[in-house]
């Protein structure tokens, strides 16, 4: 359900006219099929598995049947679950689309991104206080699950967001949405090179389909971004307006 980001993404922005859109410009009819072709191979990926191709050199880290038991559980209720993962993705989309309204306004990536962990901080804080009152909790442990926390928080957290953020601003919501398919590639090849994980076919079909898609809506929206310049001397996009602004800035254009 992650895999439709790009395409929450690209609707909001349409509603908002935060994205130009001509449906009779070669252009967007790219940038279209670019985005539906790379969601449709994020599916092929998650839902065809198909016949092994390669097998990893490395033993593989998680035996099939100690995760069997789990996905055969009658308690798993599949349709909650599908519906939590739409539910997460439309708020990922829309935290672009804020994001860049936001970002327009106040063009100080660092400052807003030191708000947003602030809170998300207090947040977490209090949400794990209310799950987990008992001591023993709270007592840190120096092991993998310790590192595999940190290394979360600060790269995936912390500088993630920051250069997704500092992206939309660049770029606009829609460009960072497209890479977010990409994911799955990556994925499947370290899965294949750490993990010890099969590559099959479903897997390989998906990633090129995913990477043929990508590289079209790219595509598509840099001949945009071309035309849009050699037309007024300003990018076509909601949030290429401020491109000079540093990162970091003392004081912000408005609040």
């Amino acid at each position: 359900m992650m895999n439709l980001i790009p395409a929450f993404t690209f609707i909001l922005a349409i509603i908002l006219r935060m994205e130009k859109v001509n449906w009779k410009s070669w252009s967007t009819q790219a940038k279209l099929v670019g985005t539906i072709t790379s969601i449709l191979g994020a599916f092929v990926v998650t839902l065809y598995r198909g016949p092994p191709v390669l097998r990893s050199p490395r033993p593989p880290s998680v035996q099939p049947h100690r995760r069997l038991p789990f996905l055969l559980l009658q308690q798993s209720n599949w349709i909650l679950g599908g519906f939590l993962l739409a539910a997460q993705a439309f708020l990922l989309a829309s935290s672009y689309i804020l994001q860049a309204f936001i970002l327009k306004e106040y063009p100080a990536v660092l400052n807003l991104m030191f708000y947003v962990m602030f809170f998300l901080t207090i947040l977490s804080g209090l949400l794990s206080f209310i799950t987990a009152r008992e001591l023993q909790s709270w007592i840190l442990k120096v092991n993998v699950g310790l590192i595999a926390i940190l290394y979360s928080g600060v790269v995936a957290v912390a500088f993630g967001s920051t250069l997704g953020t500092w992206c939309v601003k660049r770029a606009g919501p829609v460009y960072v949405s497209m890479f977010k398919p990409l994911g799955i590639v990556f994925a499947v090849g370290l899965g294949f090179l750490f993990l010890g994980e099969m590559l099959h076919l479903g897997s390989l079909i998906g990633a090129l389909v995913i990477v043929m898609g990508f590289h079209t809506a790219v595509w598509a929206k840099s001949k945009e971004e071309e035309k849009a310049i050699e037309g007024s001397g300003v990018g076509g996009s909601f949030a290429s307006s401020s491109h000079d602004t540093p990162l970091l800035q003392n004081q912000a254009s408005s609040v």
